[in-house]
């Protein structure tokens, strides 16, 4: 098997491209990285493109871990350990990664309980976190505004530990039009807002809505609280007035799996 040893190799190239946000959306692909995340790309039958491996690296724990049957349906490049390097944006890499096809785009089905959606939420690990989070409760759809991070960003691919391949992820180029429509199906809007009209998590009805988590430094923005049908808060027993977007939006999830549960 040639071993690709050249940085300026141009498939080497068109990989290291796939860092960049820009690049992501043109190609419609980015990058999944480690045995665990190029393991779960298989076994959710994700479309990939090609994977990439590490000639220097410890190829037999692939063999352990991966199943070798259908790692060999993919296309396999193997490149030195210099070119990995500048594939890779982890420190201690495990030598292999796959390039992923994104899923085609497709409308917001008004079938689950609840829906999240994210206004302006910039932090990579944070939006990793929530869709992790949202896939842990059995739930299958995520809005994300036109500001909120991308979620293909590696950072936060890494995040959701797999959940990117099972979430209907619908990035909205307006959000206030895309909760608009789900009013039309039915679905009312709560906003979390710190707002003296806001009711406690504990009292709203969570079924048939769409719940707005706002970005870390500003909340839900000024448009979407106006247009919310309800404005709901998570009651503090301490002296902290607010969560972090990811743990607050955790503390929904599984108030909403407990009733779930009970039914």
């Amino acid at each position: 098997m040639q071993v690709i040893t050249s940085k300026d190799n141009e498939i080497i190239k068109s990989i290291r491209k796939l860092k960049e946000k820009k690049y992501r959306e043109e190609s419609r692909k980015f990058i999944v990285e480690g045995i665990k995340m190029v393991e779960e790309a298989i076994q959710e039958k994700a479309s990939i493109d090609k994977i990439v491996i590490c000639e220097d690296c410890n190829q037999e724990e692939y063999y352990h871990k991966l199943d070798i049957y259908e790692l060999a349906k993919n296309e396999i490049i193997t490149v030195s350990e210099k070119v990995f390097k500048e594939l890779t944006n982890v420190e201690k890499p495990q030598g292999i990664l796959a390039v992923i096809h994104k899923p085609e785009p497709k409308a917001l089905q008004y079938k689950e309980d609840i829906i999240i959606a994210l206004d302006g939420l910039q932090d990579p690990g944070n939006l990793g976190t929530i869709l992790r989070t949202i896939d842990s409760v059995g739930l299958t759809q995520v809005i994300l505004s036109e500001k909120t991070a991308d979620p293909y960003n590696p950072k936060v691919v890494r995040s959701t530990m797999g959940a990117i391949y099972r979430l209907h992820i619908i990035q909205t180029e307006n959000l206030v039009n895309t909760l608009k429509q789900a009013k039309k199906n039915q679905y009312k809007i709560i906003a979390t807002a710190l707002a003296k009209e806001s009711k406690s998590l504990y009292d709203t009805n969570l079924k048939e809505k769409v719940i707005v988590i706002g970005n870390e430094a500003n909340g839900v923005s000024e448009e979407v609280l106006k247009m919310a049908d309800e404005k709901m808060i998570i009651p503090m027993l301490g002296k902290t007035e607010s969560l972090n977007a990811a743990v607050a939006t955790g503390v929904i999830l599984y108030e909403y799996a407990r009733n779930k549960m009970k039914k």
